[in-house]
């Protein structure tokens, strides 16, 4: 019998619509304006959102650490869903596999982060310490009149 990977999932209701959501993962000039978990400043951003295209992201946090991670889109349904794999360039053997799904409702979006198949638990909760302020930046970047993008 297998054992079952560790995962985590978060759902935010979003302030923006679902495109506008959607936009913010997968064009690189946005993706820069919020990725990462605090403050630091997001160094590179690339994303080629198509089945097998690729992304990478480059930040650094406010502790002076640099993060890269990196990763393959397995499905894009765009303003719906985005699936791609995620790896840190450090250990690459450690991959696992991120789901985006975005829902419209009354008020904007509601944005359903899926991250699975863990190496462990203590990588599980360190991502969850990661995203959720993440998802904190995202939200409040894309609640900005987008004239404020600029």
């Amino acid at each position: 019998m297998t054992q079952e990977k560790p995962s985590l999932t978060i759902v935010r209701r979003i302030k923006a619509p679902p495109a506008r959501v959607y936009a913010a993962w997968t064009i690189s000039e946005l993706m820069a304006r919020w990725w990462g978990p605090d403050a630091g400043p997001v160094l590179s951003a690339e994303a080629d959102p198509r089945v097998g295209g690729q992304f990478r992201v480059v930040f650094q946090t406010l502790d002076g650490k640099t993060h890269d991670c990196r990763g393959e889109y397995l499905e894009v349904e765009t303003d719906r869903k985005l699936v791609f794999t995620w790896e840190w360039v450090t250990t690459p053997e450690w991959r696992s596999l991120v789901t985006i799904r975005l829902r419209p409702i009354e008020d904007g979006t509601e944005l359903t982060l899926t991250h699975a198949q863990f190496f462990d638990e203590a990588e599980r909760d360190a991502h969850q310490t990661g995203w959720s302020p993440a998802l904190d930046k995202l939200d409040a970047f894309v609640a900005q009149p987008e004239d404020e993008d600029n």
